[in-house]
């Protein structure tokens, strides 16, 4: 540092300067922050479809896209702060279309939900949402949950107070009758009247989706309100499709997106359902868009090998932001991961997932990727990635539609495909990548190397960046 001798003391543009130097020497680690950043030299898959960009350029101002190409047609101005992406695979942020942030994973619903309803807000939800946000999840709709909870962080992820996903709510499950003890987070609908009135209040709380149970038990101009009473409010109806009646019901009130493939051990859906889906998707525009599916298959396909193998159950991912009197009661509920009564019947479902998923496929309908996140032995951290792979490495899906039907396609349905689901000039900065071939070997997506949402990074060379959140 022997330069320094040259500047005199009363020089305080020199000494200013000495002071900066001698300051980036001492503290090399520091990364000045920039509104300007520029993600340069990895191959992106933009969610399009198309063939991926190799050695792609991303200009980003504060929090958009503002300019996409290559480092030969898109050189970086100066002043923004390059992020290498060399050696990676870039993508749009995903999408986890069906998550439960009320829920981490505990096996007895019976204990977790009375014990944990006041803190679903400070500590359980919160946690979820980072959990996921870490996992290159930006995007989450949240599928069935109290509503003040619900409404509360999803305004503190958007004020930036808390670090989750963009969040997407439905508040309570709209139903007949919500079963005892679950009142607070499913609301019975018994009439017309009361199909509108609750509908218009979920509305009017600012929910962003409506979601129906046990509609086929319903009366079925009940059904047809509650559907008719969102759409007046431009809001879509996601219907649980685990009975073959609730599928024949929400094809006829118009739902939009059905989840799950079914309780049962069926083998298939029946012959008259799958006629019913492709008249349905052969209408397209006619009929308000694209059918939509999340058939949520990961947790049982997987259930066998993680009972085989528990030890997925250790990883401490999901430890982040709950406190330590919970992380020891979803450990001690897990502690017989093959005895639990909530998926006795899972090995027995598992091998009619392929079949079902298909028949959906071939019938025309638009594949969402959702995982029912949270249920028991279902982390934030993981599961997305494991529906991911089941799809691509057990059913044999091509991993650009897998892609899009976790960025893309979410998007589109939601109604924010200008702002989301891709990654092109004037979309939000959502943006996640991967050390190696993704199309290749879907499940290094259970390492997600880089996360920015929202212009932000909250992950870079696989390390969490603690000050972000």
């Amino acid at each position: 540092m022997g330069s320094f001798k040259t500047c005199s003391s009363a020089n305080k543009r020199c000494t200013a300067f000495a002071f900066t130097v001698m300051l980036s020497l001492l503290t090399p680690s520091i990364v000045i922050a920039s509104e300007l950043k520029a993600l340069v030299g990895g191959r992106l898959i933009d969610g399009f479809g198309h063939q991926p960009i190799a050695n792609s350029v991303i200009l980003i101002r504060d929090n958009v896209i503002e300019e996409v190409g290559t480092v030969k047609t898109l050189p970086v101005p100066s002043g923004y702060e390059v992020i290498s992406t060399e050696g990676m695979d870039v993508l749009p942020g995903l999408w986890e279309a069906h998550a439960h942030l009320m829920l981490n994973g505990h096996a007895n619903y019976a204990h977790w939900h009375p014990t944990y309803k006041d803190r679903l807000a400070n500590e359980i939800m919160p946690a979820s949402a980072v959990q996921l946000l870490l996992a290159g999840i930006t995007s989450a709709r949240d599928l069935g949950a109290p509503l003040e909870p619900s409404l509360q962080v999803k305004k503190q992820i958007e004020n930036k107070e808390i670090p989750g996903p963009r969040l997407y709510i439905s508040g309570p499950f709209i139903q007949h009758a919500p079963y005892p003890g679950t009142e607070n987070y499913r609301w019975g609908v018994a009439s017309v009247a009361q199909a509108n009135e609750k509908v218009d209040l979920l509305a009017a709380a600012g929910v962003d989706v409506i979601k129906l149970i046990d509609h086929d038990i319903m009366p079925l101009e009940v059904a047809q309100a509650v559907v008719d009473a969102a759409h007046r409010n431009n809001l879509k109806v996601v219907g649980h499709s685990h009975k073959p009646d609730e599928i024949r019901r929400g094809l006829a009130i118009g739902i939009d997106n059905f989840e799950h493939t079914g309780l049962t051990t069926a083998p298939e859906y029946p012959d008259d359902i799958i006629a019913m889906l492709k008249e349905r998707t052969a209408k397209g525009r006619i009929a308000g868009g694209p059918l939509y599916w999340t058939p949520t298959v990961e947790g049982l396909f997987n259930y066998s090998q993680m009972v085989a193998n528990p030890e997925k159950l250790d990883n401490t991912c999901w430890h982040r932001g709950l406190k330590p009197d919970t992380i020891a009661d979803i450990k001690a509920s897990l502690a017989n991961p093959g005895q639990l009564a909530y998926m006795q019947l899972t090995p027995l479902r598992q091998p009619t997932l392929e079949k079902k998923v298909k028949q959906l496929k071939d019938a025309g309908v638009v594949l969402l990727t959702g995982t029912d996140s949270g249920i028991p032995t279902k982390f934030h951290c993981q599961s997305t990635w494991n529906e991911l792979a089941v799809w691509v490495d057990e059913f044999g899906f091509d991993p650009m539609y897998t892609i899009r039907a976790a960025t893309y396609w979410p998007a589109v349905l939601m109604g924010v495909s200008d702002k989301t689901g891709t990654v092109s000039k004037g979309k939000l900065a959502d943006i996640i990548a991967v050390q190696g071939d993704v199309l290749k070997y879907i499940n290094l997506l259970q390492r997600v190397d880089f996360v920015m949402k929202d212009g932000v990074v909250y992950k870079q060379h696989g390390q969490v960046i603690e000050s972000a959140l």
